[in-house]
């Protein structure tokens, strides 16, 4: 557990350090993007309150069940974003936010950029990536029969 001052410097710090990661500003609010793409936002540097808010498609129920977090405003929650919020005085998980930055950076990003990017395991520990599914196989079909002159008027 950290400050929020901490946190948010942390946070800000390894949101950057993914590959293709930049910061953008828009609405007032600092935002971390890959590709065009937000994945995640800092909020703004009041310095009263500290707000993240991250994609989370896996574990987006398990997260809103901690006090600190809540659906992510204007419609976004329906699709997994939730919103983490803390004051000077609360203590923040950091290492429970960075698994959460990690999810949402793989979300967001795209599969290939994502790929050469080890995941974030619970607390921190380095969890191996998930193996490809097997390509479905294709069922062997008989040609089909061409139809013939009286076939095709006999349709009409």
């Amino acid at each position: 557990m950290s400050n929020f001052k901490t946190a948010a410097a942390e946070l800000r710090k390894a949101a950057n350090a993914y590959p293709g990661a930049y910061e953008e500003s828009p609405w007032g609010e600092l935002v971390v993007k890959v590709k065009g793409k937000v994945f995640v936002f800092l909020g703004r540097a009041d310095g009263q309150t500290f707000g993240f808010s991250c994609k989370l498609p896996s574990s987006s129920g398990l997260a809103l069940s901690f006090p600190f977090a809540s659906p992510t405003g204007y419609g976004l929650g329906k699709s997994g974003w939730v919103t983490a919020t803390f004051g000077p005085a609360d203590d923040v998980p950091l290492e429970l936010l960075l698994d959460w930055l990690d999810e949402s950076f793989h979300a967001v990003a795209p599969k290939r950029l994502a790929e050469g990017v080890p995941r974030r395991g619970a607390a921190g520990i380095t969890a191996a990536p998930k193996p490809a599914k097997p390509a479905a196989r294709k069922r062997a079909t008989a040609p089909k029969k061409a139809k013939t002159v009286r076939e095709r008027r006999a349709s009409r």
